[in-house]
């Protein structure tokens, strides 16, 4: 028995097949195809260089953004679903590969996201409570400072607080624990800008570039 695994014994074609699955499904680069699709050629080489959700908002716009943001979360909640209508072990492994796949993809060079988007939609896809509820703190935090950085760090640092109490479920909390060190380890030079007052704000009242 362990934290993220109940049952040791699973079937591993089964098993591979949740992991496997899983990071197919998050390793979809959606940032880069929408932008590519919209005439904005390479999205890694503008702004800050990542294919996530809001480096597109700030270089796309907002329904562009919207969308990425969309189906970044899609890309971690499918699997976990899928995996967990078999087995709870499934899913995190499920969950895991997703959020590994958006981090490290294959078709990049293992060059990937920050995961904060999938990593929200992984929440979803355990708990649709616990994935509004870390959408709520990332809307407040975003509303009171306008960093999307800080709303990251501060509602994936609370994550396993929040997974606990709301799903009871040590595997959940453990998996999140995981996500949330990963990905204030991936914010790491955001943490620095922040901390020198040099990080950009979102601007919520920028028009749509793509209107």
């Amino acid at each position: 028995m362990g934290l993220f695994f109940t049952e040791l014994h699973h079937p591993l074609p089964l098993a591979l097949m949740a992991l496997l699955g899983g990071y197919l499904s998050g390793s979809v680069p959606y940032g880069l195809i929408l932008t590519r699709l919209a005439g904005m050629g390479d999205i890694r080489k503008e702004g800050s260089g990542n294919i996530g959700a809001t480096n597109v908002l700030r270089l796309g716009g907002k329904k562009l953004g919207a969308v990425t943001l969309l189906l970044d979360a899609l890309k971690g909640a499918v699997p976990v679903l899928v995996a967990k209508s078999l087995h709870m072990d499934y899913a995190v492994m499920a969950g895991l590969g997703a959020f590994f796949g958006h981090l490290f993809p294959v078709w990049l060079k293992f060059k990937g996201g920050k995961g904060v988007a999938t990593g929200l939609g992984i929440a979803f896809g355990f708990s649709w409570l616990l994935g509004l509820m870390l959408c709520g703190i990332w809307m407040l935090v975003a509303a009171i400072s306008q960093y999307s950085s800080l709303s990251a760090l501060v509602a994936f640092g609370l994550s396993p607080l929040v997974a606990m109490r709301l799903t009871g479920s040590l595997q959940v909390t453990a998996v999140f624990f995981v996500l949330a060190v990963i990905i204030w380890i991936r914010h790491h030079a955001n943490i620095k800008r922040l901390a020198a007052g040099t990080e950009g704000k979102i601007d919520f009242k920028k028009k749509d570039k793509t209107a």
